[in-house]
């Protein structure tokens, strides 16, 4: 039987009937937001991937400090401040689009790159994921710009603001809009961890740069170097002195065309060196890159040296000819591609096995006594682990989240099993302190200043804390500026004024005892003469006091003081990073809060109290009062014009004709205004609210210990409680 069809094919019945052919899908153009975020995605995997490339930023502006802050393993927050060159500020608008560089500007610049980044992908990629904010500043510019950037444009027009030298650059809510992504990476520890070590490599390749690495709210950073000229001292710093002592130097060479033309020099452990896990930091021509081929070549050397549990420690620097790389193969320029690389690896390989061979002679092995505690203790332990609840069942834990010990437990201990032993109680008690030191050394390589003094100065500051004012200060709400020195601050149903000026400086002196050795730098665009600021200084104190004009003595006096502060520039720079050369000029200050610079217009005050108030000869004393000078100098004191917010815009007037009267003189218009006078006094008025409220009161929450002395001399005053209005408004 035949079946015809709508279209006049006959079918006959029982036979199959082909399928409809599908259309092959079209072929659109992706909105260009799609795109950029698929590639932003490349660039910036996770946020170790970010930190590198603002690392690499920071280095390629020659910078000599920089300085790394990372909340919630950096989603939340990446800060990186460095002390290089900085942007100009009419870059800004084109800062954070796609392919804007200043490294290259020919395909052919790749042959002979030496600069780590090129592409000018990575803050514009920074930008689709995540909100990004600069604060720069270069040589020679009176003050520095701030700008937003969202998806590769600006938010804002860039605004005037105070900044130290150099570029902050502050990644927030990364991977905000890649909801997979950020599931993905939850275990802040876990990326916290990477960031540590990458910054830990970078500090020792570049040991002329000192880099610091923190979390955000912490004070005590977990990777601290200062410059150095030695790659072993920076190695020592950051891995300790364990494995810095079981290294070897090792150069190899090669300049023959036809196989390969490099330098190689770095460190490999010798065969006393004993871990689980190879440790490589491998940079070609100063970029920290992975050759996996290269390190499976050293790690087959060592297979027949080490123990099987063992891995080497390896950092190799490695020199070719810019056209002998090509560093455009990765998306995140992890791996770079080598002419002759066999050649180049072979070469490495045998130089190790010759350097591992001539330094196999003797082995070093660590002994330890071994402590047999009483049977009892065990059998206690024993029975009171085998002894269930009664009525329940024990569920059987996995053998990952088993706990050996329980810590509330005396026998679960070290303590427990050195009772039976007073011979080595010394011994053991120098081995634990000398433990103490090393790790103390290895997170802050500066803390050689571990003086008694300072010490005591931060058991004082424990000891005198007001417990109602330190509950008000960790959670505390700001609401805003009363008048030119309180602010408005909110707790539960209590409404505070706080002197913002007597909190500053006690905030800066803690921070100043609390940092003591370990400051990072202010470095001053000119150096500072010291002869003619206290001069200046001099003139103020004579025109308040109603004093002699003698500019003789004056100078005299200035002159003294400063050979004074000369003499003392050595411990002034160790201790507190303040820089005095021997012509007498000031060209460094400390960095006391991160995003704070001090009010320059005080310098003068500031070297004169450093001259006169400070006893040299009480090591307590002298510490004592350094740090309450520089709390004094950084605190947040109203700025010297005054605010046109008020009546101080009568200062702000200029009377072209004097015979005008002062009835006049308040009915001219805005001509009659200085306006740069003007302008200049609203930015440092409002630069002052912004820092009171984004670096002041976010410190002192983290940082300050309010004195009992806080609570009776007006600093904290209660102005309202909301039981006592519930109360008034009852009667009403």
């Amino acid at each position: 039987m035949e079946v015809r069809e709508p279209d006049g094919v006959t079918v006959a019945m029982g036979e199959p009937v082909a399928a409809s052919v599908a259309e092959p899908p079209r072929i659109v153009r992706l909105d260009e937001s799609v795109v950029n975020r698929i590639a932003a995605g490349e660039v910036i995997q996770r946020p170790v991937s970010a930190v590198k490339e603002l690392v690499e930023n920071s280095l390629d502006a020659g910078s000599t400090s920089i300085s790394v802050v990372v909340k919630d393993g950096g989603l939340k927050l990446i800060q990186v401040s460095d002390n290089g060159h900085g942007i100009r500020s009419e870059d800004l608008p084109i800062l954070c689009e796609r392919h804007t560089t200043s490294k290259l500007s020919a395909y052919e610049d790749l042959q002979s790159i030496k600069s780590m980044g090129f592409r000018g992908e990575a803050l514009a990629s920074m930008t689709y994921v995540g909100h990004v904010t600069v604060t720069t500043i270069t040589e020679g510019q009176m003050h520095g710009y701030r700008v937003s950037y969202r998806d590769g444009v600006m938010e804002h027009e860039p605004k005037p603001c105070a900044a130290v030298r150099g570029t902050q650059i502050m990644v927030e809510n990364l991977f905000y809009n890649m909801i997979a992504r950020r599931k993905t990476l939850q275990n802040a520890n876990d990326d916290y961890t990477k960031i540590v070590d990458l910054i830990s490599r970078f500090a020792i390749h570049n040991s002329s740069v000192s880099f610091s690495c923190r979390k955000h709210g912490v004070n005590r950073a977990d990777v601290h170097t200062v410059t150095t000229l030695s790659k072993l001292d920076a190695i020592k710093t950051i891995y300790g002195i364990s494995v810095a002592r079981d290294l070897m130097e090792i150069t190899a060479s090669d300049d023959n065309p036809s196989q390969s033309i490099f330098e190689m020099n770095g460190f490999i452990s010798n065969a006393n060196y004993t871990a689980k896990k190879t440790t490589m930091i491998l940079f070609i021509n100063d970029r920290l890159v992975e050759c996996t081929a290269l390190k499976r070549a050293i790690e087959v050397v060592y297979s027949s040296t080490l123990p099987k549990a063992s891995r080497p420690f390896i950092y190799m620097s490695i020199k070719l000819p810019s056209e002998h790389v090509d560093v455009n193969i990765h998306p995140t320029k992890r791996e770079v591609s080598l002419l002759n690389q066999e050649s180049l690896i072979e070469t490495i390989q045998n130089a190790v096995e010759s350097k591992l061979m001539n330094c196999n002679t003797t082995r070093t092995f660590q002994t330890q006594t071994v402590s047999c505690a009483p049977a009892s203790n065990f059998t206690a332990r024993k029975d009171t682990q085998i002894s269930p609840a009664s009525g329940t069942k024990s569920q059987k834990v996995p053998v990952n989240q088993m706990v050996r010990t329980d810590s509330r437990d005396p026998f679960g201990r070290l303590h427990a099993y050195w009772q039976d032993c007073p011979a080595s109680q010394h011994e053991k008690k120098s081995d634990l302190a000398s433990v103490r030191i090393a790790v103390r050394q290895r997170r802050n390589p500066r803390e050689s200043a571990d003086l008694t003094s300072i010490h005591e100065l931060l058991n004082e500051i424990d000891q005198n804390i007001h417990p109602g004012l330190l509950e008000i200060v960790k959670s505390c709400t700001y609401i805003g500026l009363a008048d030119e020195v309180f602010a408005l601050l909110q707790h539960n149903t209590h409404l505070y004024l706080v002197n913002v000026v007597n909190v500053s400086k006690e905030l800066m002196y803690q921070q100043v005892i609390r940092r003591f050795a370990h400051f990072n730098a202010i470095q001053l665009s000119e150096p500072a003469p010291l002869p003619e600021l206290l001069i200046l200084a001099l003139k103020d104190e004579d025109l308040d006091s109603g004093g002699d004009n003698d500019d003789e003595l004056r100078k005299k006096i200035a002159e003294m003081n400063t050979e004074l502060l000369k003499q003392k520039g050595e411990m002034l720079e160790e201790y507190f990073c303040i820089n005095i050369n021997q012509e007498g000029n000031l060209t460094r200050l400390p960095v006391i809060l991160e995003q704070h610079t001090p009010d320059m217009d005080h310098i003068p005050e500031f070297l004169l109290s450093l001259a006169n108030d400070v006893d040299w000869e009480n090591e307590k004393e002298c510490f004592q009062a350094i740090s309450a000078v520089l709390g004094n100098f950084y605190a947040m004191h109203p700025p010297v014009l005054p605010n046109p917010a008020g009546n101080g815009i009568e200062y702000y007037k200029k009377i072209k004709d004097k015979a005008v009267s002062i009835d006049d003189a308040d009915n001219h218009g805005q001509d009659d205004l200085d306006q740069e006078l003007l302008a200049e006094a609203e930015t440092a008025w409002a630069q002052r609210e912004w820092n009171i409220q984004h670096v002041l009161f976010p410190s002192m929450r983290l940082f300050l210990k309010p004195p009992k002395s806080m609570a009776t001399d007006g600093t904290f005053i209660q102005v309202a409680s909301l039981e006592k209005l519930y109360k008034i408004f009852e009667r009403c």
